[in-house]
């Protein structure tokens, strides 16, 4: 059964930083999606990072590009989204999901995919 869990996130002013991590366990092959979307209160959940565990092959939301970074250790099976920069509109949960289609790897979501419960990250002003 895979599993995805989120750590990290909390409060931040604007203009810091931040760190939250994704644990993905259950898959039989490391070749599968890691990637994270967030949902800020009354908008649209929208995607923001992530990698092909397989190629090394990642990505990043052209909203959030050149503030946002991940970062995957294969052997941890663990994905880290880095924040930096932070304004008061990145003030979401941010939501980890692991699949295995490469196809949409990884800012789309298909048919079949294991999220996490999601973690707080506010950006007060």
């Amino acid at each position: 059964q895979v599993q995805v869990v989120e750590s990290g996130g909390g409060s931040v002013q604007a203009g810091g930083s931040l760190n939250v991590s994704c644990v993905v366990s259950g898959y039989p092959e490391n070749r599968y999606c890691i990637a994270w979307f967030r949902q800020a209160p009354g908008k649209q959940r929208e995607a923001v990072a992530g990698i092909w565990t397989g190629t090394g092959t990642s990505d990043v939301a052209s909203r959030v590009r050149g503030r946002f970074a991940v970062s995957l250790d294969k052997d941890k099976h663990t994905l880290d989204l880095r924040m930096t920069s932070l304004e008061a509109d990145d003030t979401a949960v941010y939501y980890c999901y692991a699949h295995s289609s490469w196809a949409r790897c990884p800012l789309m979501v298909p048919a079949i995919v294991h999220w996490g419960r999601g973690t707080q990250v506010t950006v007060s002003s």
